[in-house]
């Protein structure tokens, strides 16, 4: 019994939906099951299902508990959440680091400090995490 793998995203986006091309073999229908998690707006477990979704599994979702959902409103911002996706906010929160306490900020980010990654280049270490996964 042997399975071709499915082809996912090809690319980092933060777009809504799945269209199922014709004459394509469809992706594998899967629930997401989360436990005992928590499934407030934002939470990790939805990056998870985004994340399995653009992998090429069919999973049932809405764009609501999505970052850059506004309920107010029920628009959908997809460019928020592709800025969530590639880490704007750990660039953010380590700029405010540097700029409040650095010394927290070498602790917090040892590693990346390390590595040489500064906030600025975080996208592109994203980016090119993601260009990683797709070509294993």
């Amino acid at each position: 019994f042997h399975l071709k793998p499915l082809k996912g995203s090809s690319g980092i986006n933060a777009e809504y939906g799945y269209v199922e091309k014709e004459g394509e073999r469809g992706a594998f229908y899967c629930v997401l099951d989360v436990g005992l998690s928590r499934t407030s707006a934002g939470a990790r477990v939805f990056g998870v299902l985004k994340g399995a979704v653009d992998g090429g599994l069919d999973i049932p979702h809405s764009n609501k508990r999505f970052p850059g959902f506004d309920p107010e409103s029920g628009n959908y911002d997809a460019a928020t959440h592709r800025s969530r996706i590639l880490g704007s906010h750990v660039s953010n929160y380590m700029q405010s680091l540097i700029e409040e306490d650095n010394d927290a900020y070498k602790r917090q980010f040892s590693q990346y400090l390390k590595e040489g990654i500064m906030p600025d280049m975080l996208e592109n270490v994203y980016i090119n995490a993601h260009a990683a996964i797709r070509a294993d």
